[in-house]
């Protein structure tokens, strides 16, 4: 009959002696840990929540610089459209007045 500590020798017996005293072991060490990880948890959850409302905050100015621009975009369009009409109204006019003198020279011949 195998004694313990023929047991012990091998490797399934030292695993087997780990493993049982890791079961005794992790209850204690698990309450001693928690004890200590729910400052550290709670400073991690305040730093998460802190994090989010500076990136909240960035996210909104950044939205603001977005319209800012767009706005200015929008408005450079317009300006130039604007122009455009305006130039182009100018050239209509003056083939109007080359037409018209074109026509009241071609009658008085």
């Amino acid at each position: 009959m195998p004694l313990i500590s023929d047991l012990l020798k091998g490797d399934t017996g030292k695993g087997l002696a780990i493993g049982i005293g890791a079961a005794i072991l992790a209850p204690v060490a698990f309450a001693v840990l928690s004890g200590a990880a729910r400052p550290v948890a709670r400073a991690a959850v305040k730093s998460g929540i802190l994090l989010y409302e500076k990136g909240r905050e960035k996210a909104a100015e950044f939205g603001e610089v977005m319209d800012d621009l767009a706005a200015e975009a929008r408005a450079e369009i317009e300006q130039s459209h604007a122009a455009n009409v305006a130039a182009s109204a100018v050239h209509e006019g003056e083939e109007a007045d080359v037409e018209s003198a074109t026509e009241e020279g071609g009658d008085s011949k």
